[in-house]
This record gives structure tokens, C-alpha cells and sequence, in this order.
């Protein structure tokens, strides 16, 4: 207290007075109970901290959203913000993604931006996008690489498929395609990617034109025109691999399906309404 600074130079008669408050006053503010707003802010600084303990890359954006849809409570972003500075509770860094496409120096094929930044869409398999990254893990002393390839619906931003492999090859991104078909039988969505040397053989173009689809790719060096897959790979590398060390390829392979099963059935996101990926596409679908 500040008084505790003054070495005892004035008595608490003294200061009241100096301050025109009553010593019954003081003494009832330096004993009385809390009142209502502060004991609402102890019970959401303990939701808080239950949340960020369990993703400790959460901001406050999203911590709001989940004491919104999981704790009932109806709270602004100012005051979860507020909250968390008190608290020194901070989301972890993010940092850059490390691409990994290769482009191929003699393409089989070559489809034109199509997509053009236009990353809305009106109902499930419009629009899906594809993209391949790259993942480390530890062999004893030595370090392998792991390549997760994944397609995303613009729609709902729900992973519809995966695949998890050693190579990052033609057969990575064609397993991911069938699979993602496989699923949505009827889909005949138009389809972005880069220039990857996968994306640009003549195995992947026949797929495309068999079910249907249309293939767009981003231009050369506009890794924007790809933004939703990227920025994906950014939100999956902070919340799941930075600053994690993998000591075999099976905790990584387990750490990797067990986030993309909470990115679609478990986290929230703004832009669908404060659902999750699953329950937008869910939604949809009931109406």
C-alpha cells in the first residue's frame, strides 16, 4: 500500500482527513467484501487460465470465444484483453513458415489463376485448396522429415482430407486427392494449388479432368494467391509443432492427427459464426 511507504509519518487519521473520507470508510474498503464485478473477474481470470493452459497459443480473441461457447459467459474482448494483461498471460510467437514446394523445371501442365484471390464461397465443395509442408522429427541423433499434404474447403475451412508421408512426392498429393473424393463423391469443386512439381504433372491433371474439376494454380512467386492453405500451415505450426521437439516419427504422426481432429471438430473460429469447421459444414447442411 502506499501508506506502508510513507514510514509510518502519518497516521491513518491524518491521511483520511487529507483525503476527506471517514476512518469508517477506509476501514470498510480495506476489509469488505468484493463486489460483484471484482468476483465475475476472479471467476473469468480462472476460466482464462484454464483455457490458455491448454492452448497457450490462444489470444484473447479467441480465449472470448471460448468462454462465449464453453463457459456461458458474455464477456467483450477489452476486458478479456484487461484480464490477460493483469495476468501477464500472453499467446506464444509465431513464426515464419518454412516452404517447402518445389516448383517443377519442366511442368507437364500449366492452369491459370482461375481462384484469383477469391477465397468465398457459397456452399461445401465449391472451392477446395491444396497444399503440401514440411515437418521435422528426430531419428536418435539424426533428423528426418516428415510431409503432410492436405486439402481445405473454402466454405467451411474444414480439412477434407490428408496424408502423411516420408516422400513428398506425386503419389502424396494424388493419395490426398482420391481421398478427398473418395468422401465427397459428387464433389466437383474447382481445385487451387501452386506450381508444385506435383500439382503440375500429367498423373494430377488426368485426375482432375476425370472427376471434373477445374484446376486453378497460384502465379509464379504470389504465394497469396494460395492464402487460405498458407495460413492454415501457420495457424498448425504454432498451435501444434514450434516449439516441440519430436523424438520419433510416431509422436509426431499422432501429434499431427490428433491437432487436424481439433482444428475441424474442436476449434472455434470468427468467420464461421464462432463454430467449428464440422459444425459450420454441419449447419449448412441441416438447413
Amino acid at each position: 500500500m502506499l501508506y506502508e511507504d510513507m514510514d509510518n509519518d502519518y497516521s491513518i487519521q491524518e491521511l483520511c482527513d487529507a483525503l476527506q473520507i471517514t476512518r469508517s470508510a477506509y476501514y470498510h474498503w480495506l476489509n469488505g467484501p468484493k463486489s460483484q464485478r471484482e468476483l465475475t473477474n476472479d471467476r473469468l481470470v480462472l476460466e482464462i487460465l484454464e483455457i490458455y493452459e491448454q492452448h497457450t497459443d490462444k489470444g484473447y480473441r479467441r480465449i472470448r470465444d471460448d468462454l462465449n461457447r464453453r463457459y456461458g459467459e458474455h464477456v467483450s474482448d477489452k476486458r478479456v484483453l484487461r484480464l490477460m494483461r493483469k495476468e501477464q498471460i500472453q499467446s506464444t510467437i509465431k513464426h515464419p513458415r518454412n516452404c517447402c514446394t518445389r516448383s517443377a523445371s519442366k511442368p507437364q501442365y500449366i492452369a491459370e489463376n482461375i481462384l484469383a484471390r477469391d477465397f468465398h464461397a457459397e456452399r461445401p465443395n465449391e472451392k477446395w485448396v491444396t497444399d503440401v509442408t514440411e515437418f521435422k522429427f528426430y531419428d536418435g541423433q539424426d533428423t528426418r522429415k516428415l510431409y503432410l499434404s492436405a486439402i481445405l474447403d473454402l466454405f467451411d475451412r474444414r480439412i477434407v482430407s490428408y496424408v502423411i508421408r516420408n516422400r513428398n512426392d506425386n503419389e502424396l498429393v494424388l493419395g490426398t486427392l482420391d481421398k478427398a473424393l473418395r468422401d465427397n463423391p459428387d464433389a466437383h469443386p474447382l481445385l487451387h494449388s501452386d506450381r508444385g512439381f506435383q500439382y503440375t504433372s500429367h498423373s494430377f491433371h488426368v485426375r482432375i479432368q476425370k472427376h471434373g474439376m477445374i484446376h486453378s494454380m497460384s502465379r509464379v512467386g504470389h504465394c497469396i494467391d494460395n492464402g487460405p492453405m498458407e495460413g492454415f500451415w501457420g495457424i498448425l505450426k504454432r498451435e501444434m509443432y514450434y516449439r516441440h521437439i519430436y523424438e520419433s516419427r510416431n509422436d509426431l504422426v499422432n501429434a499431427l492427427e490428433g491437432y487436424l481432429h481439433y482444428y475441424n471438430f474442436e476449434r472455434l473460429q470468427r468467420r464461421l459464426s464462432i463454430m467449428t469447421p464440422q459444425e459450420y459444414h454441419n449447419h449448412y447442411l441441416a438447413a
